[in-house]
């Protein structure tokens, strides 16, 4: 059947404008869904709404498609039959479609919206309106203007010029009225205590935040720097900015280098963002050209403008203080012992063959490994120091004796009690550990490592011990043999190289150890295995890097405030270890 489908809209001048196309199905879809042939953009119009199929003799029949029904001739039905000769008008929703016959036989469709009562009708139903009990609509908004003056404005600002005046206390009530309506945004999980106490940090109506508000909790915070040195290390304003700066000063706002500058607030609950890597840049990477004197490298961006680590080593035997060196220079750390890495982790060394023997039961699988040796602290950061007893003397044996079933062991580290315990040894025979064949060479009866030592002369222990192949030697150096006591070089253990900068080894577990050490090549103790400057960035670059796999800002390694011991992490990072300590 053909259709001649008219829709007719208004111009905001009210000039009617109408648009014509044909139709030619068997069913004509009205509702909301575009693809329907009469499209009806009105919510209280259904996706399909009536279907409109021809009947013989040339009427039409009408069928409400969903629950929804519709109107013909002002009449709420579900279904209807209608002549368009004769007329008629369906509405659905705030349409109204007019049926007619044309001249050529089409039946025409003609589409539009209802037109708003603004006749007698609804005059006479305003004075039982609620618009027709309230004033005019000049009336209402003057009314509420006032009203959010005074609860808004007033209100909190005569509350906070006659408070009490009291110290910042995260845990105290807030003593101004309605201020949480001038709040930007939730406040970061740190500072959440104070999210209905505004008055702890704004203590002045339209003042910024002060640095002395700040530390007025945050008393023990160190300085980033001296003040002199911070005033000639940053750069002076200049064009826009100074102007820029200018402004906010007029408006009372603190800074450069204030603490808001870095430490914004409102920006969401959570933790509060670290700092952005420009706001370090902005000093830090023409730094030298200001501080001549400085011993710190320019950097503004990790991937393309840092100097190379520098560690803190102690370069020689008998030093007692640490040096700051580049990793550049390939300096060595003495550390007072003999201990080859690649002999230890060689899997064809008698090492390996050891650790096999040993097994599963003992901690070993088929090779030493890292693990073997280094064990994580409890927060995963860093390691815990190797101990002789715990991580060595399984294949390093200090047994000198047997009883029965118990077996007698060297005390480590106490030269005095070893000489003691070896001149007290049961000096009566004995039958040797193993019986029924001779070991050989040192390890044969009067050998070095004999297990009887009944014959043990103590001048003869301070003469060999300490040989690169004596029972201590093999790993310890000697030490200071003024009048023959026997003593060895101490031992240090380094628990943190790089002191200006932070790194965890938790967040690094899905690497291999030999990804940044490259232990399996050093023969030599005093070698520093600490990855470069170059070995990092193949994975990190600076915060704005597309290629890296973890674009990294300075605030991922380094805090602005020095800290030191074990809350030397970034404030970020060590929110995180505490957190993780406490699961």
């Amino acid at each position: 059947m053909d259709f001649r489908i008219r829709s007719i809209d208004f111009t905001a001048a009210g000039r009617e404008i109408v648009r014509e196309r044909e139709v030619a199905a068997d069913e004509v879809l009205v509702g909301r869904n575009a693809g329907c042939a009469i499209h009806l953009p009105d919510l209280a119009v259904e996706q399909q709404h009536v279907r409109i199929t021809p009947k013989p003799g040339g009427g039409l029949k009408l069928d409400a498609v969903a629950s929804l029904g519709f109107t013909i001739d002002g009449r709420n039905t579900q279904s209807a039959s209608i002549d368009p000769a004769k007329g008629a008008e369906l509405g659905v929703g705030s349409y109204l479609l007019e049926f007619s016959r044309e001249d050529d036989g089409r039946v025409a469709i003609t589409v539009r919206q209802r037109a708003d009562d603004e006749g007698e009708g609804k005059d006479r139903l305003r004075g039982f309106s609620l618009g027709g009990a309230l004033p005019g609509k000049r009336a209402m908004s003057w009314i509420a203007l006032t009203a959010i003056l005074l609860l808004f404005l007033a209100v909190p600002v005569v509350s906070h010029l006659t408070r009490v005046e009291v110290e910042p206390d995260i845990e105290g009530e807030g003593a101004v009225l309605m201020d949480a309506s001038w709040s930007t945004g939730d406040l970061s999980s740190v500072h959440h205590g104070l999210e209905d106490n505004c008055e702890a940090c704004h203590t002045e109506p339209f003042v910024a935040v002060r640095d002395e508000t700040c530390l007025t909790c945050h008393e023990g915070i160190a300085d980033h720097a001296a003040d002199t040195r911070m005033a000639l290390g940053m750069p002076a304003p200049q064009g826009a900015d100074a102007l820029l700066w200018d402004i906010a000063h007029a408006f009372n706002k603190p800074g450069p280098g204030a603490c808001t500058d870095c430490h914004t607030e409102h920006e969401g609950a959570g933790r509060m963002e670290p700092t952005a890597q420009q706001f370090c840049a902005d000093c830090h990477d023409t730094l030298d050209s200001r501080l001549t004197d400085t011993q710190l490298g320019n950097a503004a961006d990790f991937g393309e403008l840092h100097p190379e680590f520098k560690v803190a080593v102690l370069p020689r035997k008998g030093a007692v203080e640490t040096v700051r060196t580049s990793l550049s220079a390939n300096p060595r750390d003495w550390n007072g012992l003999r201990f080859p890495h690649d002999l230890h982790l060689d899997p064809e060394s008698g090492v390996t063959q050891m650790a096999r023997r040993l097994g599963e039961q003992a901690g070993y699988g088929d090779m030493l490994e890292c693990s073997s040796c280094h064990t994580p602290t409890a927060d995963g950061v860093r390691f815990l120091p190797v101990n002789m007893e715990e991580n060595c003397e399984a294949c390093h044996s200090l047994v000198y004796d047997r009883v029965g079933t118990t077996f007698r062991t060297l005390s480590h580290g106490n030269i005095d009690q070893i000489e003691a315990d070896l001149m007290a040894a049961d000096r009566s025979p004995r039958r040797p550990i193993t019986t029924g064949r001779r070991r050989p060479g040192e390890f044969a009866e009067g050998g070095l490592y004999y297990g009887n030592f009944s014959s043990v002369a103590p001048a003869v222990l301070r003469s060999n011990a300490l040989e690169p192949d004596g029972l201590c030697g093999e790993c310890h150096y000697p030490g200071d043999t003024a009048g023959g006591v026997l003593s060895v070089a101490p031992v240090t253990q380094t628990a943190r190289f790089m002191m200006h900068g932070w790194f965890d080894h938790d967040a690094h577990t899905q690497e291999d150890c030999a990804t940044c050490h490259a232990a399996d090549t050093s023969s030599d103790a005093s070698d520093l295995l600490l990855p470069n400057l170059s070995s990092c960035r193949d994975c990190h670059e600076g915060e704005n890097s597309l290629t890296a796999e973890v674009p990294s800002g300075c605030a991922m390694c380094h805090s602005y405030h020095p800290r030191e011991g074990a809350a030397a992490a970034p404030p970020r990072i060590a929110g995180n270890l505490s957190l993780r300590e406490r699961n």
